[in-house]
């Protein structure tokens, strides 16, 4: 059972608690295409918090989806990139973008 709740088990719910929210899927948009720094992924993403990108950029690691590289260097240099279970997520968001793109379209 997920997360204590007191329903089903149901691996869609599963997938949506890991890409899930508004700015979740942004973030991995972003790095399908390549590997990227925290700031370049700041201003990328027009309106996102400091603090709201540094908060889902350690829950898609904790969930293995994206790794973090720090560099030993002053200032210090992290770059994020997809995990090979991150790049498997590339079909889901595909669809995703198909279905959004066929909805506003008003076809069914």
């Amino acid at each position: 059972m997920a997360r204590g709740r007191k329903h089903a088990y149901c691996p869609a719910e599963t997938t949506l608690g890991v890409i899930g929210g508004k700015w979740k899927l942004l973030i991995l948009r972003e790095l399908l295409a390549g590997v990227s720094r925290f700031g370049e992924l700041r201003r990328r993403l027009s309106g996102i918090s400091e603090k709201m990108l540094a908060q889902h950029l350690r829950e898609l690691e904790r969930d293995g989806i994206i790794a973090r590289k720090i560099y030993p260097e002053v200032p210090p240099k992290v770059e994020y990139s997809l995990t090979a279970s991150g790049k498997t997520l590339k079909p889901i968001i595909d669809g995703l973008h198909e279905w959004g793109l066929e909805h506003l379209s008003g076809k069914k």
